[in-house]
């Protein structure tokens, strides 16, 4: 008979612990869903403020990240408290683990510590074309440890901001004018005054070509199998890449039309 009152008392606190845990992990699972609601409105008005605020676009992006990491570690210790856990336990076990997970994270502190430098110095910006790290491509986002910029061929690539912060970055967009060169090359039997008269009246045709400073054409080169004419002027940064090409055609079809030969790799061989 004790036996049974025992096994009675026994199957009584299991289906307490079960009705108490099920209540638990119901409760967990409504602060879960509740809280990223809320995370998703402050997040949206965080955005909202910074857009009437207008803060930069790389500030914001940054902002948001930390604020969306923030609020989610919050929210991880409001389900582990209502599980039962202990919020002085846990935050015990994070500081006893704290050594641990700073030498783990110490690379992305250092992505940390990285971003915020970016957004101090502010080498580059969101929407700036950058080349940094082997890769070339747009800005599309500063967060707290990366930063996003995307190729030209489309592709999404996350560069570390601690290797963007302490190595080299090429800023393309950060002056609003840059500077064009092209080297042609001609036969030796042209007239250079022609052909330097021709690719002025060029130049002069194309109204995205900036007038100061003034454009450059000079005899560079006496090479083995040509004559190398160098050519610089300047644009404004947006019209780098039309201008670059659209030269390259309009020399090409010109040069044609006026008779301007280019040349190719020869070798006279005399026999003795």
């Amino acid at each position: 008979m004790i036996e049974m009152d025992e096994l009675h008392i026994i199957v009584n606190d299991i289906i307490t612990w079960c009705v108490k845990a099920g209540w638990n992990i119901l409760g967990a699972i409504v602060i879960y869903v509740v809280g990223r609601y809320l995370i998703g409105i402050i997040k949206k008005l965080t955005r909202n403020l910074l857009d009437k605020r207008k803060v930069e676009a790389s500030v914001e992006t940054f902002l948001l990240s930390f604020v969306n990491i923030t609020l989610t570690i919050l929210l991880v210790i409001a389900i582990a408290a209502r599980l039962g856990v202990e919020t002085t336990s846990f935050a015990a076990l994070l500081a006893s683990a704290g050594v641990a997970i700073g030498m783990a994270l110490s690379g992305n502190l250092n992505n940390l510590t990285g971003g915020l430098i970016i957004l101090l110095l502010k080498p580059f910006k969101v929407g700036d074309f950058i080349e940094a790290q082997g890769q070339l491509g747009t800005v599309k986002a500063i967060q707290i440890f990366h930063t996003i910029i995307t190729t030209v061929d489309n592709k999404e690539v996350f560069i570390p901001n601690g290797a963007l912060s302490s190595g080299s970055v090429v800023n393309y967009n950060i002056n609003p004018t840059r500077r064009l060169e092209w080297v042609i090359g001609v036969e030796y039997n042209e007239d250079y005054d022609k052909v330097e008269e021709v690719v002025k009246r060029i130049i002069s045709e194309d109204p995205r070509i900036l007038p100061d400073p003034a454009p450059f054409v000079a005899l560079k080169e006496l090479a083995d199998s040509s004559v190398k004419i160098i050519i610089r002027c300047w644009v404004n940064s947006a019209d780098y890449w039309d201008v670059n090409f659209d030269m390259n055609r309009r020399i090409y079809s010109t040069f044609n039309k006026e008779g301007i030969s280019f040349p190719f790799p020869q070798l006279t061989v005399h026999q003795v």
